[in-house]
């Protein structure tokens, strides 16, 4: 059986919101994930729009397509083009879920919810030639799943090739976050066993890793016995957490000393207000300063996550959330525009309200306001969420922050984490366009390891190797 898997372009370049180095850092997992399911016998590829192009003129016996909101169009453009070619089409993911009567409409078999459950038995449904027409997560559980398939993702195409989901979920229920829907049905929030999690971080080469889960800090016995395990690995690594995980004791500190460097932390808002009304009760009376301390002094940076437009924000927010920031010293911040996802309760709240302003899926993308806020005009959120990113990444803010720093290595690092991700974005285009990314992968660890030159990196058996072998290993 000939498979294609296809992750289409949640911005297609040409795109005025089409970033190269954005869309060039992970590659599509979850697909890997379900490749790994099929007979050795199946010839299976997957092809992920935002590094390479789609070509449309073969004729797969199946395609598997991994919808998001804002490629929902793009997605089904695609269906409907295998469907009318012959092929068999399946749709899942996040939107799939949400709107599973808007995707059925495009594909042959719809799948809600996560697939580790509903993917086998729809293989074995599928060969027997009896496939059904929904699919619906129940029994979640990450035991037993076969190792990803590495072999199918073009490293060479992403800066970030060593990514891993090691959890699924979050045992929080933020109002605006797809998790509600996705997972409903069953657990939530479960963990793969740990010892698959550390066979499948020692086959990976170099010494870089990134945990996409949502929430990595979520079971602390989990984490605990994970950051024991990469213990003496020799690796660098990014996560996400809360910042009531950050302020909670030990666990941070484990994880420093197996090599976190950088953590991106939901702060999402200043104001206890929008935090009860969004239900993101986790954040409610954290101390934010004490967080971000905690983390610099340990030498981890911070990517702050920050959403505008709730109910409680005026004109004054931005400037205050972007001062905030500076002054915390803040290497990296990511801002959204507030976006009530179809499923979520905040858009089912808003849709009882009438303040949603249209249901255009390209425009679902934390860049564009598509419901009525209560105290700023569409346009100031807008105008005060582009605002807030050129504040806080001009070179005079990037400056002020780094001098927030004890030491002039500190300060090196700042500027060169900071500046690197948003002032030299053309000089990342050239190298994403020539296919030379995964040169800049020893760089990325300079910086991650405090800018201090390291001639040691990790093979995929756990040996130590120099970072000139490695270096020739990716040229390779």
């Amino acid at each position: 059986m000939k498979v294609k898997m296809i992750l289409p372009a949640l911005a297609e370049a040409g795109s005025p919101f089409f970033r190269p180095i954005k869309y060039s850092l992970f590659p599509p997992i979850g697909l890997a994930t379900l490749a790994a399911y099929l007979n050795a016998d199946d010839e299976v590829s997957i092809v992920d729009e935002h590094v390479e192009k789609l070509d449309l003129s073969d004729r797969p016996d199946m395609v598997v397509i991994q919808v998001y909101i804002t490629s929902a169009h793009r997605s089904y453009r695609i269906a409907d083009h295998y469907r009318r070619a012959g092929a068999y089409v399946a749709l899942g993911g996040l939107h799939v879920t949400s709107e599973p009567a808007e995707a059925a409409a495009h594909a042959d078999t719809i799948f809600l919810g996560p697939g580790e459950d509903t993917w086998p038995v729809f293989l074995h449904d599928y060969r027997k030639g009896n496939p059904g027409k929904l699919y619906r997560s129940m029994n979640r559980t990450l035991a037993g799943v076969p190792s990803i398939r590495r072999d199918l993702i073009k490293r060479h195409l992403y800066l970030v090739p060593n990514s891993l989901v090691v959890s699924r979920g979050c045992p929080h229920s933020c109002d605006f976050c797809y998790k509600e829907s996705f997972y409903r049905g069953g657990h939530s929030y479960y963990t793969q066993p740990l010892d698959s999690v550390l066979t499948d971080i020692e086959r990976l080469p170099g010494r870089h890793l990134y945990f996409l889960d949502d929430h990595l800090f979520a079971n602390p016995k989990f984490a605990s016995e994970l950051f024991d395990g990469m213990r003496g690995m020799g690796r660098l690594w990014q996560a996400a957490a809360t910042v009531s995980s950050v302020l909670a004791p030990g666990l941070l500190e484990k994880a420093e000393a197996c090599g976190l460097r950088s953590l991106f932390v939901g702060f999402e808002t200043m104001n206890a207000s929008n935090l009860r009304d969004q239900h993101k009760i986790q954040n409610v009376d954290c101390d934010y300063d004490r967080a971000v301390r905690r983390l610099h002094n340990l030498g981890i940076m911070v990517n702050g996550s920050f959403v505008f437009g709730m109910d409680d924000d005026d004109e004054s927010v931005f400037g205050r959330t972007v001062a905030w920031a500076l002054e915390q010293g803040i290497e990296t911040a990511t801002f959204h525009i507030l976006t009530p996802y179809p499923g979520t309760p905040l858009y089912a709240r808003m849709k009882q309200q009438g303040r949603i302003l249209h249901h255009n899926w390209d425009f679902y993308d934390t860049r564009h306001c598509v419901f009525r806020p209560m105290r700023l005009s569409m346009g100031q959120l807008e105008a005060g969420y582009r605002r807030a990113y050129a504040d806080f990444y001009r070179w005079k803010s990037i400056l002020r922050a780094a001098a927030t720093k004890d030491t002039w290595t500190e300060r090196l690092r700042h500027l060169a984490y900071a500046s690197g991700w948003k002032k030299f974005e053309p000089i990342w285009d050239a190298i994403i366009r020539a296919r030379r990314i995964t040169h800049m992968i020893p760089l990325l660890e300079y910086i991650l390891g405090g800018c201090k030159s390291s001639s040691e990196g990790v093979n995929s058996k756990g040996r130590m190797m120099r970072i000139d072998d490695l270096r020739l290993r990716i040229d390779d």
